[in-house]
């Protein structure tokens, strides 16, 4: 008779490992994973990867495969510097939202790190970017892949017709508005980068199919001066007014060429992609946290791991989720894994043992026994500000020490304005909800107007929240490059949202030779 002991059943001992032990670790993984927590994934890519590709994924967003920009390179040598220095570190990982996943292991993880970081990634980060609505709705994780090697290849052409300082100008100026190139509100239709691809090489043939050299002969036709009723008509037909603002420079600047609107399109098109992961940093961070640390604690219980790699793991686990106190050296807010962990702990707690305050706040899912039905449901219907909103409790606000400080510009002292009590968890959930809410994150800048057939200046306004107004430099700077993408002159409006004046102004003209004439 035959009898198996701990070893037999090991994944693996001490910290190396070979390929092999990578494919058993995943298939333990990938039971757990499926079977007993219900995950929902795309199938997985796995790569392992060098230091030195780990800094290029970092320099490229992450992607595979991308166009060049010299910033790409400029970021690729800061971080070597400093990494090679010993001044910053490199993740263990990195994921793609793709259909296949793709996961970068770094190759100097051991094994223990290699199985944490598969369990965290390829089954955490990928069941998010498959189920939330946020993704679902704005992301196409079939196409990405495919469209950002037409984009490649688009761009890489543009740089061989027109020449590379050319594709770098329109590069420059759609990156320095990338931050203003989102729709925010959900599309008609999800997302189809595949069908965006085929309609760019379309528009391509019908321009060379429909060009005339005679056209850019006709004299221009003198405009009428428009009554109030056909300006407001010209401003329904630009959709204005417009907060997208790459996207109403691609349809509507007047001295573009076709190529030089495909690459503003495809800016505009990596950047909605990204747009739902500034969204939801705290809640993606602490659904894969808490699926690698369900996992890795379940291969120790089946005996998979030994108590050696369940120390190493907790380790690395606890270094993850260390928040440092707000008087610590070492504080920069609120981390993103420990508050993302403890929520998703706490929600689990709250389904399985909840207290008399916990039926009280979470009447729904206090008591109801199946705590990955209730994470699963959160995990694909929230985003980090209604996640705050909803299942910040009380017990974990006095977990964190939180509470509220008013600073008041016209108040010599700050105010305490919520402590631990039934208005103030309230109060703080609110408070840390709105430091994840879209609308705090990032300016209210939109066009409202310009007349195209009169001096075609560009007009926006900044609703300046709070009556906070927009860093000089960094306004002037990416006004220039809207304006030298408009062709025109611009200027933009910082207005109270409260009462509609307006607190300050800045304008922009094009500088000379930046949009030249198309060549054919």
């Amino acid at each position: 008779m035959s009898v198996t002991t701990r070893s037999d059943r090991l994944l693996y001992e001490g910290a190396d490992w070979e390929f092999g032990t990578l494919q058993r670790a995943y298939e333990a993984i990938e039971r757990i994973a499926l079977e007993e927590l219900g995950l929902d994934v795309y199938p997985n890519q796995v790569e392992i990867v060098s230091s030195e590709q780990m800094l290029d994924a970092y320099s490229s967003i992450g992607m595979p495969l991308f166009y060049k920009h010299w910033s790409f390179g400029k970021h690729f040598a800061r971080n070597e510097a400093y990494y090679r220095a010993g001044m910053q570190g490199l993740a263990y990982e990195m994921v793609i939202n793709s259909n296949p996943c793709i996961s970068y292991n770094m190759e100097e993880n051991t094994a223990t790190m290699q199985t944490l970081v598969i369990a965290h990634a390829a089954f955490g980060h990928n069941h998010f970017f498959k189920n939330n609505y946020l993704f679902r709705q704005w992301t196409d994780a079939n196409g990405i892949l495919d469209y950002l090697e037409f984009a490649k290849g688009f761009i890489a052409s543009c740089e061989e017709r027109y020449g590379e300082a050319e594709v770098e100008r329109v590069l420059d100026a759609a990156h320095a508005l990338m931050n203003q190139a989102v729709h925010r509100y959900p599309p008609k239709r999800p997302a189809d980068l595949r069908s965006e691809e085929r309609r760019a090489i379309e528009r391509r043939e019908h321009e060379q199919a429909i060009y005339n050299d005679l056209w850019r002969t006709l004299p221009a036709k003198e405009h009428a001066k428009e009554d109030t009723s056909r300006e407001e008509r010209r401003r329904a037909l630009l959709q204005l007014p417009q907060e997208n603002i790459l996207y109403f420079l691609e349809k509507t600047a007047p001295r573009l060429q076709p190529w030089q609107r495909e690459i503003l399109r495809i800016v505009r098109q990596v950047a909605q992609y990204f747009y739902p992961q500034g969204q939801t940093k705290l809640m993606n961070e602490g659904c894969a946290t808490y699926v690698h640390y369900r996992i890795m604690n379940r291969l120790y219980e089946q005996g998979s791991i030994n108590e050696g790699a369940l120390m190493e793991f907790l380790h690395s686990h606890t270094n993850v989720v260390f928040q440092p106190d707000f008087d610590d050296r070492r504080y920069s807010g609120i981390n993103p894994y420990a508050l993302g962990f403890a929520m998703m702990e706490d929600i689990a707690r709250i389904v399985t043992q909840p207290t008399a305050e916990d039926s009280e706040w979470f009447p729904d899912i206090a008591g109801t026994g199946d705590e990955m039905a209730v994470l699963r449901d959160v995990w694909a219907n929230y985003r980090d500000e209604s996640f705050i909103l909803q299942f910040l409790s009380p017990r974990l606000i006095r977990q964190f020490k939180l509470f509220e400080v008013t600073d008041d510009a016209n108040e010599p002292n700050l105010r305490v304005d919520a402590i631990h009590d039934e208005r103030g968890y309230k109060r703080i959930r609110k408070a840390l909800a709105r430091h994840y809410d879209i609308a705090w994150q990032s300016p209210d800048i939109q066009v409202v107007d310009v007349n195209l057939a009169g001096d075609r200046r560009l007009i926006l306004h900044h609703r300046a929240l709070n009556r906070v107004l927009l860093d000089e430099n960094d306004a002037r700077h990416v006004l220039q490059h809207l304006a030298d993408l408009w062709g025109y002159d611009v200027l933009m409006k910082e207005v109270d949202p409260d009462t509609g004046s307006v607190m300050k102004e800045h304008a922009a003209s094009p500088r000379p030779g930046i949009l030249k004439p198309d060549v054919v």
